[in-house]
């Protein structure tokens, strides 16, 4: 079966390096998957979570906070603003997190407010997403 290397790093250092069958990462436009020799490209990152699919089938998945996408026909590289392995998530933090960014956007009045306080609730809530799903209570 085909390979790519798998490539995640953030600004503390790399969190991930091996092989994989696939690839499913939360490009800006909505979820990619990559497969060995795929055409190359370049896409941002939103929040959430990035999956990696071993050759027998097995995820392991990581949170990002967004970033960049790279990908080489033989290279898949995730250089993410922040990045945590799946079972470093914890729900009840990624909840409470989600609920000071709702009352934030409901206090924010002048437009950049509002555009970051929407931008940090998009990002609690991909977490929190994120941490139900690998607690199974998705």
């Amino acid at each position: 079966m085909a390979t790519i290397q798998v490539d995640i790093v953030s600004a503390e250092g790399e969190i991930h390096s091996g092989t994989a069958s696939m690839v499913f990462a939360p490009a800006k436009m909505g979820e990619v998957g990559i497969a060995p020799r795929h055409a190359p490209m370049l896409t941002p990152l939103s929040p959430g979570e990035v999956r990696v699919q071993d050759e027998n089938g097995k995820e392991e998945s990581f949170y990002i906070t967004g970033g960049l996408l790279e990908v080489q026909p033989h290279l898949v590289t995730v250089l993410a603003d922040t990045a945590l392995r799946g079972d470093q998530l914890d729900e009840s933090a990624a909840l409470a997190a989600q609920q000071d960014a709702e009352e934030a956007l409901k206090g924010a009045s002048e437009e950049t407010d509002v555009a970051r306080a929407q931008a940090e609730l998009a990002e609690a809530r991909a977490r929190y997403r994120a941490a139900q799903k690998l607690k199974g209570n998705r």
